[in-house]
């Protein structure tokens, strides 16, 4: 079944071909939001509600041909809402000291593998830099692509992009000279 005609499926009354749309995407945007929130519960909270938020918002997808990208659009909203709310609550639980930091902390023979490193890096970048180097770089968006989904122009997501890969380079080096 098309999405279009999911979608008309759907809104004519039949909730099953919901299931349809939702196995469609399921995958690709359950790794687009581990990686953008860096965690798997986190993850499926934000999916969750981006599901439910698709779902009762059916009849305001203009084009039933492209439920992707509409799609795609809530996942990354959900993900920045819950991005930005996590990182208020992590303020106020913070500390702003040396001993919170891990400054002081010497790499050992125990330093988790690249991959954990560079989502570790991957979560310190702000959110839209992080989101446009996922769309990019994990998900292999065109910047055409990523123009539909995000509604920012080509200029403002290729400048994301490279601060966030200049910015994963700093802390990767970081990393590896501490």
């Amino acid at each position: 079944m098309k999405d279009a005609a999911a979608v008309a499926a759907v809104l004519a009354g039949d909730v099953d071909a919901f299931a349809v749309i939702v196995d469609r995407y399921r995958d690709a945007f359950t790794r687009y939001a581990v990686r953008m929130l860096g965690s798997r519960e986190d993850a499926d909270d934000a999916l969750q509600s981006a599901f439910v938020r698709a779902f009762r918002h059916l009849d305001r997808c203009r084009d039933p041909d492209r439920l992707g990208a509409w799609l795609y659009q809530i996942v990354i909203n959900e993900c920045r809402t819950l991005a930005t709310r996590r990182s208020r609550r992590e303020l106020r639980l913070v500390r702003d000291d040396p001993e919170v930091d891990g400054t002081s902390v010497e790499p050992d023979e125990t330093d988790p593998p690249l991959r954990s490193r560079i989502e570790s890096a991957l979560a310190q970048i702000e959110v839209g830099q992080r989101e446009a180097f996922i769309l990019k770089h994990v998900e292999e968006l065109s910047y055409e692509q990523m123009m539909e989904i995000t509604g920012l122009g080509e200029a403002a997501l290729k400048m994301r992009v490279k601060r966030a890969r200049d910015r994963l380079r700093e802390l990767l080096e970081g990393v590896r000279h501490e």
